[in-house]
């Protein structure tokens, strides 16, 4: 049987890397995916594929980082689906720079989007979910500290601190909600990183490579799937053994 059978799935960031992957696989698990991103020709393109495979799935435009276009997202789930079981809060951007360097723009811009972006998603989602549903935000090893990333880890630090409160918040009402913090990923994102950076960080992973967007996609099924009804509040390293050797 299907781990998530007729299950309604939201999946921010699903026009590429590990979202695309997650949209992708949920379909196959029998979910009805709602992609949403803000790069749409590129996320009609991954529904498109879902459809082509067999599954169902919805390309919906939204800026998590804006409570108007959340809000519109979530009616939008709705009117196609008429429920919300699962939220996958995935989207996120880095603006990497030593703090001294750091710009107020670009603090804002990763704050908005990482955090604020998790908390506008979670809040009106939340308001829609029934007993058994599930939430999986998204944090980073780097909340563990890394040069250049204050904005991001600080980011990734309050996502962690948002799912532990929210998960006893909804404790009562059934709801599991918990986060994953991946390591080193091979996705475009880590292509922005410099090449000396990119060797200093395959050698601090223990497991020897960097971890495939579909690692992470199957730790965000497991978390969603029924499988996880007794896990709440807790952030999954999935960092090839990073986090370890910290």
């Amino acid at each position: 049987m299907k781990r998530l059978n007729n299950k309604v799935a939201i999946i921010t960031g699903a026009a590429a890397g590990i979202g695309r992957v997650t949209a992708e696989l949920f379909a196959q698990e029998g979910a009805k995916v709602v992609a949403c991103d803000v790069a749409l020709p590129a996320l009609e393109a991954v529904v498109a594929g879902i459809r082509d495979a067999g599954g169902e799935a919805i390309a919906v435009k939204c800026n998590v980082a804006s409570d108007e276009e959340v809000q519109a997202m979530v009616a939008r789930t709705m009117e196609a689906f008429g429920a919300i079981d699962i939220l996958i809060n995935n989207a996120g951007i880095t603006r990497d720079q030593l703090t001294p360097k750091l710009s107020e723009q670009d603090w804002d811009l990763v704050l908005d989007v990482n955090l604020k972006g998790t908390f506008l998603c979670s809040k009106h989602a939340l308001r829609k979910m029934k007993k058994g549903s599930k939430i999986v935000n998204t944090a980073s090893i780097s909340t563990l500290g890394n040069k250049g990333q204050a904005n991001y880890s600080a980011s990734k630090m309050g996502v962690i601190g948002l799912t532990r409160t929210q998960a006893l918040e909804y404790a009562g009402k059934k709801i599991c909600i918990n986060a994953i913090a991946p390591g080193a990923i091979d996705t475009p994102m880590l292509a922005e990183v410099s090449e000396e950076a990119r060797k200093a960080m395959l050698a601090s992973i223990p497991l020897g490579e960097y971890i495939q967007p579909i690692e992470i996609a199957r730790a965000h099924l497991f978390l969603a799937s029924d499988e996880a009804n007794f896990i709440t509040g807790q952030c999954l390293f999935v960092d090839g053994g990073m986090s370890v050797g910290i």
